[in-house]
């Protein structure tokens, strides 16, 4: 079992820069692929981001390509979300998620490839 707890939510300007951090417990967290997902109101949840299990590998959503940079610290058992240039429609609450598969078809784009969730950070932009 893993227990994820997310922070550094907020509100920022058109433009601005946040950095969401994502702490695990549990020793078994380098074992997890790690994900991050948002929901705006009214809409369904939407993959961002996933990073492979050293950390070495990458796959980012079209929409923040190029404005997120997703890493880990498997000695911290944490993931980071940097988010740059951040526009209003990024607005949602943000949501990591760890999955324990060796592999996906969807490139863990897809929320049913993970197994435990955090609670979710707030991010607001503002125009």
């Amino acid at each position: 079992q893993v227990q994820l707890v997310e922070s550094g939510g907020g509100l920022v300007q058109a433009g601005g820069s946040l950095r969401l951090s994502c702490a695990a417990s549990g020793r078994t967290f380098s074992s997890y692929v790690m994900g991050w997902f948002r929901q705006a109101p009214g809409k369904e949840r939407e993959f961002v981001s996933t990073i492979s299990l050293n950390g070495g590998r990458t796959y980012d959503a079209n929409s923040v390509k190029g404005r997120f940079t997703t890493s880990r610290d498997n000695a911290k058992n944490t993931v980071y979300l940097q988010m740059n240039s951040l526009k209003p429609e990024y607005t949602a609450v943000y949501y990591c998620a760890a999955s324990r598969l060796t592999i996906s078809s969807s490139n863990y784009s897809h929320a049913t490839d993970y197994d435990y969730w955090g609670q979710g950070t707030q991010v607001t932009v503002s125009s």
